[in-house]
């Protein structure tokens, strides 16, 4: 029988101290389970950076950018808050990007766009889309391109009057005669003479309209119509059934789903239509809205497989400026979709006859009064006003006037009265143009007070004026004129740029799903 060992003899005591040894080196269950977790968290992140890499990588390398905007954003007027003002761009040219015309036989057959040697440098869509930092609704203006205006080149010295779609190919044929003469060539020359294209149609947007270009895309018929191959088939509505031989558009009244080059067609038709070139512009804006509402339904923002492909024909055709993060525009664009976004189209004055051509007369104060009120900065930026300001406070000493820029017959009276009774002095009344948006304005000393009737009216901020007598607040009614509240409430109003009105040069065009237009 064996004998039991009994405690203290040496060998007991060193096989229990190795034991013991070997068990404090074992990690407790909990040790493991944690140390697992923590590897295996480690390498999802690795992966998934590595992924998220290679998506990015994947996806944007190839583009073609443009430094364009560092030219100009030197002169550009200041950025009050952070929302995003987006140029997009679409570009007349028969040519590729290094300059070389298209196969003939494929512009005439497929692009229905005449010979290579039309169009030149025009840029014949202009669109300036705000995207407000508070992610409220989009806003968007249509430039019609034969709008006679002072063009300016990238470092803003003058090329004269000239439609605004002529900026770009001003610009380019003035350097690409001067690099020529340099010794420049090929698609170097090609590719610096565009740049100088693109700076001058920034530099003359931002000037024409007051407001500061973010980012810009710029895209030619080729690009246009590759990029509708991918999508199509596209939905498109008509009002009136159309037959035109020069765009090649042919289509029957209402709903219809169209090719690419059917397209290409519906955009480019003005001849045989009630309102020429605007209403082409309205084509355009529907477009747009049909293929963000067509991106969506099928899931291609959020589909890298889909991304790529659509991804594949932007780095052949479009152009965008070099800082902007194109996969953070892409998780953004479905906020751009289901009604989110308002067309508009900048209204002109009449139309005359300018160095033997059919122009566009146009109001350029108006027009930077309009967009830089619809791009006015959100509430939350521009609450230069205290809450005892706005409207639970007592009416600031002002005497008010108002002028009717929204058509209805004797709805200045009403206007004046309505802030009469809000414990303001009365001025006088007349008529105003025909404006889409309600604006406030004030002389000195009654900035307080503009500043409350802006909140009231729920327009974009008041702002200060030399042709406004002192003392005096003067408010122009547009169409989306409301009476003001008489609540102590805050209303929180929102910029003008979210209302869904019509503007002079025509209706809006609301995004969101398949709008019909003429």
């Amino acid at each position: 029988m064996r004998e039991k060992p009994k405690p203290g003899r040496p060998g007991i005591a060193r096989r229990a101290a190795g034991s013991s040894a070997r068990a404090s080196s074992r990690p407790a269950g909990w040790v493991l389970a944690l140390r697992t977790m923590v590897w295996a968290t480690s390498a999802v992140v690795m992966i998934a950076c590595g992924v998220t890499w290679f998506a990015y990588h994947s996806l944007t390398s190839g583009l073609t950018t443009s430094d364009a905007l560092d030219a100009v954003k030197k002169k550009a007027p200041p950025h009050l808050d952070n929302s995003v003002n987006l140029l997009l761009v679409g570009l007349d040219s028969r040519k590729d990007m290094n300059g070389n015309d298209l196969p003939k036989q494929f512009v005439q057959d497929q692009l229905h766009a005449g010979s290579s040697e039309i169009g030149y440098y025009n840029t014949n869509t202009l669109i300036l889309m705000h995207i407000p930092a508070d992610g409220g609704k989009v806003s968007a203006f249509s430039i019609p391109r034969d709008d006679y205006v002072q063009t300016l080149n990238g470092d803003g010295s003058s090329q004269g009057e000239h439609k605004i779609k002529e900026a770009y190919a001003n610009a380019y044929t003035g350097a690409h005669d001067r690099l020529a003469q340099q010794g420049v060539k090929g698609a170097d020359l090609e590719g610096k003479s565009r740049e100088a294209g693109r700076e001058a149609t920034l530099a003359t947007v931002q000037d024409f309209t007051g407001v500061a270009i973010d980012h810009f895309a710029e895209v030619n018929l080729l690009g246009f119509y590759d990029i509708a191959k991918v999508l199509q088939p596209i939905t498109v509505c008509l009002k009136h059934p159309v037959k035109d031989h020069y765009s090649g558009a042919d289509f029957p009244a209402g709903v219809q789903q169209l090719n690419a080059k059917q397209a290409l067609a519906f955009v480019r038709q003005r001849h045989g239509l009630d309102a020429g070139d605007l209403d082409r512009t309205r084509r355009q804006q529907a477009f747009i809205s049909t293929v963000t509402h067509q991106l969506k339904s099928q899931g291609v923002w959020r589909d890298l497989g889909k991304l790529q492909g659509l991804f594949g024909v932007v780095k052949k055709d479009v152009v965008l400026d070099s800082s902007w993060n194109v996969l953070d525009f892409a998780q953004q664009a479905p906020n751009l979709t289901g009604g989110n976004v308002v067309f508009h189209t900048l209204p002109i004055t009449g139309f005359a006859m300018r160095k033997g051509e059919d122009v566009n007369l146009v109001n350029p104060e108006k027009i930077k009064e309009i967009v830089q009120q619809a791009f006015g900065p959100s509430p939350s930026a521009s609450a230069s006003v205290s809450a005892d300001d706005k409207l639970g406070a007592k009416a600031a000493p002002a005497t008010v006037d108002v002028r009717n820029g929204n058509g209805t017959t004797g709805l200045a009276d009403t206007g004046l009265k309505a802030l009469t009774d809000l414990g303001y002095t009365a001025g006088d009344t007349g008529n105003a143009p025909l404006q889409a948006h309600t604006t406030v304005v004030y002389g000195s000393g009654a900035q307080q007070a503009a500043q409350q009737i802006a909140a009231r009216l729920k327009t974009g901020p008041a702002t200060a004026s030399s042709s406004v007598p002192a003392g005096h607040v003067r408010v122009i009614l547009g169409h989306n004129y409301t009476p003001p509240s008489s609540q102590t409430k805050d209303p929180a109003p929102q910029p003008s740029a979210s209302a869904s009105t019509d503007d002079s040069s025509g209706p809006a065009v609301k995004a969101g799903g398949v709008p019909c237009v003429n």
